[in-house]
């Protein structure tokens, strides 16, 4: 392999001009024609046995050149980039220049990392909510556990909304029974919607023995089959139930937890909602910090950036989802997803991504962040309780350059939050600049008034400017 030129273009990319000389680009066609030609019928030789000259003399000289170009570009894009030291950051755009017995030359167009002028990203001032408990809420804390202590009853009455009947059922559409339309010991709660529109409502009043028909028609946006139909349900009542809550006192506090008292148990579900709440309010804080770091930077960011960091989220989708046991196919068509459309869903998130790893990265920069040894491998040790993995495999999984990168972006982060202030946030820089750029789009699109336009546009800036001055 050979970089026979690098040149550096717009919008942080790098041209490269890689060769790669006949001998390796010779052994990369036997190694495809070793591959293929058991898949290839000559006549008069047995399968997988015809020479390559007889093979290549048939389709072509260039018969294995595109599986060839394949097998070798690879490696020696990803040699030319270390040589290069380019910090790619995007596939790259591949183009054949030549190609023949004399060898290989192809460019590579590579996006790399864009250069970012850091803004002010010590000593941000953001708003932090304050942690308050509230009665109510702890009313919220208790419903979980009342609604599991909650029994059901039978009841001999009437069936009233909350309550829940025990049911069979089977629908019916011009006399005949429907598929999906039959159920037999059904438990439904009345008020729940849990049916179609109109079902529970008409048992509401019904008591154990009862047998009713119900008129119902489905909804328009139904099932396709069954849209906008008017159909009957025979309904048998078998049950009504209903919920027998619980005495929220100490006894109950004894059956749902660890605590003697009522008082006591409240009081760890105070101090549970307390820090969740803080924790909550911590992570926007931090956020809100953040944004600011990043806002206050400068930099271009590559197209291809970004749909790089989506293609990896959508990726990284697919296999959450497959490790699932579900086909990445059948999920997109039981979602009404393409994969196109879910690249293109993505890319604002990646977009906000790509923005905070900009940032972040510069902060490591600036501030000269590295990682020792010994902290590698205390991750390395914290990774392996936290997965329940040896660490020698946990090494082997996650590579030493991956780990010391995140690690870094956490320092990073650290560095930025520990110097921040709660207070009021400042106003945005963004807004007066912004009435300064509509102004000169205003005036690009004619040439009436050409005058007011450009006093507009003036005084615009000169708001941005004064803007500015008050903040700094």
């Amino acid at each position: 392999m050979n970089v026979k030129s690098v040149e550096k273009q717009e919008k942080s990319t790098v041209e490269l001009v890689i060769e790669i000389g006949a001998e390796e680009f010779e052994a990369a066609v036997q190694k495809v024609y070793l591959k293929q030609r058991g898949k290839i019928m000559v006549p008069g030789f047995r399968k997988g046995k015809a020479p390559r000259k007889v093979i290549e003399g048939m389709y072509g000289s260039g018969v294995f050149y595109e599986d060839a170009i394949n097998e070798v570009y690879p490696q020696a894009y990803a040699d030319a980039v270390e040589q290069e030291k380019l910090d790619a950051v995007a596939w790259p755009k591949v183009e054949v220049v030549s190609v023949g017995k004399e060898g290989l030359t192809f460019k590579a167009v590579v996006t790399v990392r864009p250069e970012v002028k850091l803004g002010e990203y010590k000593g941000l001032t953001a708003e932090k909510s304050q942690v308050t408990v509230t009665d109510e809420d702890m009313d919220n804390e208790l419903k979980p556990y009342i609604s599991r202590a909650t029994r059901m009853v039978t009841v001999e009455r009437e069936a009233q909304n909350g309550d829940t009947v025990v049911i069979d059922f089977e629908g019916f559409l011009d006399g005949k029974p429907f598929e999906g339309g039959k159920g037999e010991d059904h438990s439904l709660e009345l008020g729940s919607g849990s049916f179609v529109p109109g079902f529970e409502e008409q048992l509401v009043g019904a008591k154990a023995g009862d047998e009713k028909e119900l008129d119902i028609t489905f909804p328009e946006d139904y099932h396709a089959d069954l849209a906008g139909k008017a159909v009957v349900f025979k309904v048998k009542v078998h049950e009504v139930k209903e919920k027998q809550l619980p005495q929220v006192d100490d006894e109950f506090a004894k059956d749902v937890s660890e605590f003697d008292t009522l008082e006591d148990f409240k009081k760890d579900l105070a101090a549970k909602l307390t820090q969740r709440r803080e924790e909550q309010a911590k992570r926007e804080f931090e956020a809100a910090v953040l944004e600011q770091v990043v806002s206050n930077m400068e930099v271009e960011i590559p197209d291809a950036m970004v749909e790089f960091e989506a293609d990896n989220m959508v990726n990284d989708m697919a296999q959450r989802v497959q490790a699932q046991g579900i086909p990445f196919d059948q999920y997109l068509s039981m979602t009404g997803m393409t994969m196109d459309l879910m690249r293109e869903q993505a890319k604002a998130a990646a977009l906000e991504r790509v923005r905070r790893d900009l940032a972040l990265n510069a902060v490591v920069a600036a501030e000269g962040i590295q990682i020792s040894d010994e902290e590698l491998e205390e991750e390395y040790k914290r990774l392996s309780e936290q997965y329940h993995m040896e660490l020698e495999q946990v090494k082997q999984a996650a590579g030493a350059d991956d780990v010391r990168k995140e690690l870094s972006l956490k320092k990073a982060e650290r560095v930025i939050y520990d110097s921040a202030k709660e207070g009021k946030a400042p106003a945005k820089k963004k807004a007066a600049k912004k009435k300064a750029e509509e102004a000169e789009a205003d005036e690009a699109e004619g040439e009436e008034k050409p005058k007011r336009r450009r006093t507009a546009k003036k005084k615009a800036e000169e708001t941005a400017e004064a803007e500015e001055k008050t903040e700094e």
